[in-house]
């Protein structure tokens, strides 16, 4: 790596987002990664979507979902997300927080720490 090249460095905390076509749906993959300490909390709320799917563009509501989590833990909702969702090929974005309050990392922290009984 010469002096030039961005260094990869690890996000702490992130949002993961992804969509369904049900409202249902969504609160139930919100709740599940919520119980499963993967998110420190999901948000709910309809979409306008408008994409390309097998040639054609798609326009379509759907229900997105933003988890708040840890950097640490994208890789494993990611692949739980892969799992539970039923889109052939489920939106799986997640983008770092570069800052933020610290009472509410630490809370995302706390939340999401399988140990913590809180």
């Amino acid at each position: 790596m010469t002096s030039n090249e961005p260094a990869s460095v690890p996000a702490l905390y992130a949002v993961v987002t992804t969509t369904t076509d049900d409202e249902g749906k969504a609160h139930t993959l919100a709740a599940r990664a919520v119980d499963e300490r993967l998110a420190a909390c999901a948000q709910v709320y309809p979409v306008a979507s408008v994409y390309r799917w097998e040639g054609a563009v798609e326009r379509a509501q759907e229900w997105r979902i933003d988890f708040k989590t840890r950097g640490e833990l994208v890789a494993a909702l990611a692949a739980c997300l892969g799992e539970w969702h039923d889109y052939d090929t489920p939106e799986v974005v997640a983008v770092p927080v570069v800052a933020g309050s610290t009472a509410y990392l630490d809370w995302v922290s706390a939340q999401t720490d399988s140990g913590t009984g809180s």
